[in-house]
C-alpha cells in the first residue's frame, strides 16, 4: 500500500471515530473502534479480545488528536 493511500486510510479512520463520541468522548476507545471495525467488518461486542494493527491504530490516535 502507498503511503498516500495510507494517509488516506488514517484520515478516514480518524473521522469515523467521531461516529463514536456520543456513545463516550474518548479518543482511544473511539480510535481503537473504528481500527476495529475496519480490520474485522463488525464493531467490537463486550468481550471481544481480538487484536488490531497497533501501527494503524496509533497512526490514527495521533492523527486525530492533531486535530483536535
Amino acid at each position: 500500500m502507498a503511503d498516500e493511500q495510507d494517509q488516506e486510510l488514517v484520515e478516514r479512520l480518524a473521522e469515523q471515530s467521531r461516529r463514536f463520541d456520543g456513545t463516550g468522548n474518548d479518543p482511544e476507545r473511539n480510535c481503537w473502534m473504528a481500527v476495529h471495525q475496519h480490520t474485522h467488518g463488525v464493531l467490537p461486542s463486550e468481550y471481544d479480545i481480538r487484536e488490531v494493527p497497533e501501527d494503524l491504530y496509533l497512526a490514527v490516535l495521533a492523527h486525530r488528536r492533531s486535530q483536535d
